[in-house]
């Protein structure tokens, strides 16, 4: 069966049971919110023991601090009364796998899907590739303790990101499920 068919398969069987969760609250109950990585191996709802209208998740490569992340933050707290934040990273993420510089070389190359193998991603595909990904910044990870802790910096250091917010970072263990306290992150996003 295609993940097609899977997907509209599973969503049949969960609108069946779906209950009262259409009189969920707006705002999240629980008045935090996660950014995290998109990374298939995490689930925050797990991982934070949330459930549906618990919680704002948002999600990108890398659980980074983009311009992006940061709107979706300012909109949790600004419209809808979060009140905490957690930065989330985790261990064996695939950002930590390549640069920015790489990244651009495979998108010069071909827009196929590249190979990772011991020595690193390299293209296998044929083209035509594109050269717009020289203007992206990739954000990519060298260190992750190091990423977290300049992501709750971004955050807490912008100028639309309230004071009185605390902004917690953790790294998620992929083999264990347990999130890891940064305490530079800690420090860095406490709230005043």
């Amino acid at each position: 069966m295609p993940v097609h068919d899977e997907v509209l398969s599973a969503n049949t069987a969960y609108a069946a049971s779906f209950g009262d969760k259409g009189s969920l609250a707006l705002p999240p109950a629980r008045q935090f919110a996660i950014l995290t990585c998109m990374d298939a191996r995490l689930d925050p709802a797990k991982y934070a023991g949330l459930s549906e209208g618990d919680a704002h998740v948002i999600r990108n490569a890398g659980g980074r601090a983009s311009d992006d992340a940061i709107r979706s933050l300012v909109i949790s707290y600004k419209l809808l009364g979060t009140k905490e934040w957690f930065v989330i990273h985790h261990t064996n993420c695939g950002m930590e796998f390549f640069t920015d510089d790489v990244m651009r070389g495979l998108l010069a190359n071909s827009l196929e899907t590249a190979a990772l193998g011991a020595d690193g991603f390299s293209d296998v595909g044929t083209g035509p590739g594109s050269t717009e990904g020289n203007y992206i910044d990739w954000l990519t990870i060298k260190d992750n303790p190091t990423s977290v802790v300049e992501d709750v910096r971004r955050i807490r250091n912008h100028p639309l990101v309230p004071k009185n917010i605390p902004i917690y970072g953790y790294i998620y263990d992929v083999a264990t499920g347990k999130l890891v306290e940064i305490p530079d992150a800690a420090n860095a996003g406490k709230a005043s």
